[in-house]
């Protein structure tokens, strides 16, 4: 079998990005060929860039035209599109419709649902583009503060509803949840064609279930921005008295660099080794995201290396982990519950390092890269089938 990965990275690396490597990695490993069609947003960094990426967000005939030359070439049996936004556009999936070669696409956001991506605003949950439509956001300047970026992206999304290009143009999408799965069916996208498949990691212990944990300090690993929900961890912190280890990069940067609190440590940006040496000595790790996080890699590292996690009530985060089983859940936003939680766990190291043994076992059930490349090649079979007969049967 031969697969096509198609992605548009963003300028600032993403978790996206991690999981489209790491899944290329894990079909490469099982005697699948791999090629590769990939953009990148440095390219439209001059206002010439943007003014032609703005006119192309909705449909870019030129990618479609380039997209079409390279299954030409490489005859791929399957075409797995990851990112899309905004250089490829939507126009990936007319290309493939039109040379009958069937796509598979991964819904890693609400992209293409809502211009926010993240059915959020102002720090708060938003569903009317799900409920009604997306053109509340255009003076809302949803996107980067701007009304003609929040426009163009509300085109492209009513645009492709009222096409039925996601009825009709994509053979199978990859949810990675049953949460993300439902949003998607409340938004109109067809529940048959779409499976959930949660992110996986590679086994930070070889199989090993015995774990020594060190202690001594709670984790946070993300990008530092609101929606991560890290004034409110910040806030939270000046009222309890231990260690809380930072890690990562975004706009709150100088907000936590500057923080004064001496329980509060900033490492920076860290590799992944890095990481999950952190992760596993950590006590537990927190999330306090104020959005519906599609699936958080950091959750399924925590998991790999025997770690439990306090993370807010929504959406993925709170299908994910399990009350009293492999962590505990906060009602976002909520100061005085955060700080509860915290001191629970750590008042209660037993039951906390007994989440953290079902993590690893919840991980080892679920998670592994074994158990995920049998998934994807399931779900690589179902659209094949799928994309034979529905462009059998349209000629």
């Amino acid at each position: 079998m031969k697969v096509l990965i198609v992605h548009n990275f963003y300028q600032v690396a993403g978790g996206e990005d991690t999981v489209m490597r790491n899944e290329i990695e894990l079909i490469q490993s099982n005697g699948i060929t791999v090629v590769e069609y990939t953009v990148d947003n440095e390219r439209i960094k001059s206002t010439l860039g943007k003014i032609f990426t703005f006119l192309n967000v909705v449909f870019s005939f030129s990618e479609y035209k380039k997209i079409q030359e390279k299954i030409k070439l490489e005859k791929p049996d399957i075409v797995h599109v990851h990112n899309y936004f905004p250089i490829i556009s939507p126009s990936i999936f007319y290309a493939c419709t039109k040379l009958k070669v069937p796509v598979v696409h991964t819904l890693h956001n609400y992209r293409a649902v809502c211009p926010t991506a993240l059915l959020m605003h102002e720090g708060k949950i938003r569903e009317t583009s799900i409920k009604s439509n997306s053109f509340w956001t255009i003076p809302k300047k949803v996107y980067r503060n701007s009304i003609v970026g929040s426009f163009v992206l509300s085109l492209m999304v009513e645009f492709h509803k009222r096409k039925g290009t996601w009825l009709n143009k994509v053979d199978h999408y990859i949810a990675l949840t049953e949460f993300a799965k439902n949003k998607y069916i409340e938004a109109g996208w067809p529940e048959e064609k779409i499976t959930v498949k949660p992110n996986f990691s590679v086994d930070a212990f070889n199989n090993l279930n015995n774990i020594e944990k060190k202690g001594g300090y709670v984790l946070y690993v993300g990008r530092l921005s609101e929606e991560k929900g890290l004034d409110l961890l910040l806030k939270s912190w000046s009222n309890i008295q231990y260690p809380l280890k930072i890690v990562g990069d975004g706009p709150l940067k100088n907000s936590v660099e500057n923080c004064d609190h001496k329980y509060v440590n900033y490492l920076g940006l860290k590799n992944k080794n890095e990481v999950i040496d952190l992760m596993k000595d950590a006590d537990f790790i927190i999330m306090p995201s104020t959005w519906y996080e599609g699936f958080p890699m950091v959750l399924v590292e925590a998991f790999s290396t025997g770690t439990p996690a306090l993370v807010s009530n929504l959406g993925s985060m709170a299908e994910i982990i399990k009350v009293n089983k492999t962590g505990l859940h906060f009602e976002s936003g909520n100061k005085g519950d955060l700080i509860e939680k915290v001191e629970y766990l750590l008042n209660n190291p037993a039951a906390t390092r007994s989440m953290g043994y079902n993590a690893r076992q919840e991980y080892l059930a679920k998670y592994t890269s074994e158990i995920n490349v049998l998934k994807l090649l399931d779900i690589y079979s179902k659209a094949i089938s799928l994309g034979c007969y529905s462009k059998q049967s349209s000629l």
